[in-house]
């Protein structure tokens, strides 16, 4: 997890800039929304890709543990058991 490189910032905004106003473009994220601007690390580019990002968005945001952690401890239990 390290800020995008200038050509990847790029390519994000292209293509939010080419799905917005389309239906259901579906973005996910394992990174809170608030550390975006770090994450995309330009400012300017961050808030043009944010705004076509959120337009008409819905957001979901999951709780909860990670499944990946619940299914480890299944599978440990079934080798233990």
């Amino acid at each position: 997890m390290e800020p995008l490189k200038p050509a990847h910032r790029n390519d994000l905004m292209e293509i939010m800039d080419d799905h917005h106003g389309q239906p259901s473009t579906l973005v996910i994220s394992q990174l809170p929304t608030d550390q975006w601007y770090a994450s995309i690390g330009d400012n300017t580019l961050a808030d043009a890709i944010q705004d076509r990002r959120m337009h008409n968005a819905h957001r979901l945001q999951l709780r909860g543990e990670s499944m990946r952690k619940i299914l480890g401890q299944l599978t440990e239990d079934e080798h233990l058991g």
